[in-house]
């Protein structure tokens, strides 16, 4: 059976922030994760996952200022001083709310930089980011994105992600495999998830077309469930869609495609 766990950033928007803990205990979740903690004091989150019993699975490192465009700094080579600064500020949120993992999202190219120069930027401040969070057990992870939603992102392709880790080198580099950017980038999922496994460390759900609940659109969600418990994937999936209407009666889905 997989374990789901609620992306707060996305479920449950019909309440605030802070009161999405407890719809995501109510609806039956045990893991949470949300995009990013910074707005709230660390405690104050922490609270909120000791009371209502939930697990943090992941978060984000600091992207830059999402609402001006931002998308991750870590190919900016204009911008390391503030992206080690983040990966500071993220270690000390994770170890207040006991996160196993953080994301590293890697940015948009950008303007006027080579793409050449870019990958070295995002090869240098993965090993040092994977570096500062080793000591405390926390794996760093990387996501392809579909360029469609997202475009001019940097990293479009699961191979591309491999790649990139093995040149890092860094023992706690993995993979976050999102099965909605890649059936809109790649498809092949079952197969590519399999040949994948020993490098996936989270995975994350929605369908397409919309990015709603898995079930309302093509991806044959039933199948992927069972295969993935199949092929002995023990993780966390982040339920990380965007609900087409009120997110507890959307849910479901979880009944429905696992039985």
């Amino acid at each position: 059976m997989p374990k789901f766990a609620a992306n707060l950033s996305m479920l449950f928007n019909e309440a605030p922030f802070l009161e999405r803990f407890a719809l995501a205990r109510e609806a039956g979740f045990d893991g949470v994760e949300f995009l990013f903690p910074y707005a709230y004091e660390a405690e104050q989150l922490a609270e909120r996952l000791r009371r209502h019993q939930l697990q943090l699975v992941l978060f984000n490192l600091p992207c830059g200022d999402w609402n001006a465009g931002d998308r991750g700094l870590a190919c900016d080579p204009r911008r390391q001083d503030e992206f080690r600064a983040g990966v500071q500020s993220a270690l000390e949120y994770a170890t207040e709310l006991g996160a196993p993992r953080l994301h590293c999202m890697a940015g948009k190219l950008p303007a006027g930089v080579a793409p050449e120069r870019a990958h070295a930027t995002y090869v240098d401040n993965l090993r040092h980011a994977a570096g500062v969070l080793a000591p405390h057990g926390i794996e760093l992870l990387i996501e392809p994105i579909n360029h469609y939603d997202m475009p001019g992102y940097f990293l479009n392709h699961s191979r591309q992600a491999l790649d990139i880790i093995a040149e890092t080198g860094s023992p706690n580099l993995f993979l976050q495999y999102d099965i909605y950017h890649m059936q809109r980038m790649e498809g092949e999922l079952s197969n590519t998830i399999r040949a994948q496994l020993p490098m996936i460390r989270h995975m994350q759900i929605a369908d397409t077309p919309g990015r709603h609940e898995p079930g309302s659109g093509e991806i044959n969600y039933r199948h992927l469930f069972r295969h993935i418990d199949q092929i002995g994937y023990d993780g966390w999936l982040g339920c990380e869609y965007i609900p087409a209407g009120d997110t507890m009666a959307g849910l479901g889905w979880r009944q429905a495609l696992t039985t």
